[in-house]
């Protein structure tokens, strides 16, 4: 079970920086391999390396784990409270707002030509 908001989080960021997967395994002194786990929601990192990286990246545990982060550092999220959410098939987590899951909510009972809507909207 991963955190999809994390997972999605240390890809982008690192990626916003320019920065390859063996670069930032050699800057948390861990292998690429070990990295590559934690992009992909295989692992969860331990609290000391989440810490090392939200540094590495000058955003908040919070913002780390809770919101979507660019490489800036500008999160595009106010702060919680937070809902837990979990992907049924794979048992992820992800944190959504109040405002998410009103969205959510809102397309579970929408008919099909607003989800299509919704969805091309979103690209999806």
């Amino acid at each position: 079970m991963s955190n999809i908001q994390l997972a999605a989080n240390l890809l982008r960021l690192r990626t916003d920086h320019d920065y390859t997967q063996t670069q930032i395994g050699a800057k948390l002194n861990i292998s690429r391999q070990a990295y590559s786990n934690y992009e992909t929601g295989k692992r969860i990192p331990d609290l000391d390396i989440l810490i090392r990286i939200a540094d590495l990246y000058h955003v908040t545990l919070e913002q780390l784990i809770l919101q979507p982060c660019t490489g800036a550092g500008v999160v595009n999220e106010n702060t919680g409270p937070y809902y837990i959410g979990m992907e049924v098939e794979s048992a992820d987590t992800i944190y959504l707002s109040k405002e998410e899951v009103e969205l959510l909510s809102h397309y579970r009972n929408a008919d099909e030509d607003d989800r299509k809507l919704t969805r091309k909207v979103l690209k999806m």
